[in-house]
């Protein structure tokens, strides 16, 4: 592993040669270094080509990051939460290695579990509530 390499598991490392950077000018704060410096960055990072996913890994991450990832299989992540060009790369280096390490968390097993007394009790009461108003809004023909 080099030192420009991410690690994002123990079995998992993502050389940066394959996360591309992009910038743009940011909006926000900055007078009038808004309109000369461009501070955004955009990181991609090509999923659906990348040498150093395996194939288990490469539909974990479509399926956790999907919205975020392009019909092309391209992760799109930006930052522009800083007036510095550095500081929003590192920024967005940094979430980038969050959310590819959330994505392969072992997701806990819902335990089955029966509704509480509580609870029962309370669905019963909306509903009798519901009940009453729906039978005073009821038409009653008088004399």
């Amino acid at each position: 592993m080099k030192d420009d390499d991410l690690l994002i598991l123990p079995d998992l490392t993502i050389p940066l040669s394959e996360v591309r950077f992009r910038t743009s000018r940011s909006g926000g704060p900055g007078g009038q270094n808004v309109n000369k410096v461009e501070s955004k960055v955009e990181l991609l990072f090509d999923v659906a080509a990348s040498m150093s996913l395996t194939e288990g890994q490469r539909a974990r991450l479509f399926s956790s990051l999907g919205r975020r990832i392009d019909t092309d299989g391209i992760f799109h992540l930006s930052s522009q939460v800083s007036r510095s060009q550095r500081e929003n790369k590192e920024a967005v280096l940094a979430e980038f290695e969050r959310l590819v390490k959330l994505a392969f968390r072992p997701r806990k097993k819902r335990m089955k579990t029966n509704p509480t007394r509580a609870s029962k009790e309370k669905r019963l009461r909306g509903k009798k509530i519901r009940a009453e108003k729906k039978k005073y809004r009821s038409f009653r023909g008088g004399d």
